[in-house]
């Protein structure tokens, strides 16, 4: 008997050398598609890596790499099969331990549809339970609608909206909460 051939992509735990594509992809990214200064997003995405490389803990921290599995020539580096991450962080804003942070979901174009944004949401959410977490806040904008309705599906609710100009558009900035 044989095993059902694999998915199409693979969920695993980021590498350090997983960071400067995770960077490169936000920036480029959301440059392309929300208009976003690149080095903006892509300095965004490298202080949130930064922080998470240098306090990282594994028992209450993870930050996962999507692969794609159908690109699995031996030539391609890992840069070529991501088709991306998700972090799940301790809230250090919060003066209870007991919430976290999802940061930097990001579907690359080509592997949207496949359910690989509400899997990778849904990780955070089983890790976050197994952690201890009593909640998971994350910040988006009204501009990210496919996400958004992901957020919705998972029990996400939005709990305050404002304006924003972080990224050099200005953007509805929403802060979100799934209660665990």
């Amino acid at each position: 008997m044989t095993s059902p051939p694999p998915g199409p992509y693979t969920l695993r735990p980021a590498l350090p050398s997983d960071m400067p594509t995770i960077v490169h992809r936000h920036g480029t990214l959301y440059s392309k598609e929300q208009g976003y200064r690149a080095d903006l997003a892509a300095g965004v995405a490298k202080t949130i890596l930064d922080d998470f490389t240098s306090n990282h803990d594994p028992a209450s921290e993870r930050c996962w790499v999507a692969e794609n599995n159908n690109n699995n020539n031996s030539d391609n580096n890992s840069e070529d099969r991501f088709i991306g991450c998700v972090l799940l962080v301790h809230d250090k804003s919060e003066e209870s331990y007991k919430c976290a942070k999802l940061r930097l979901l990001l579907v690359e174009p080509s592997a949207r549809g496949l359910g690989l944004g509400g899997e990778l949401i849904r990780q955070c959410t089983r890790f976050a339970r197994g952690a201890g977490y009593e909640r998971i806040r994350l910040w988006t904008n009204s501009g990210l609608t496919g996400a958004r309705r992901l957020y919705v599906k998972e029990g996400y609710r939005m709990v305050r909206e404002e304006e924003d100009q972080t990224f050099g558009v200005t953007v509805q900035a929403e802060f979100w909460e799934l209660v665990l």
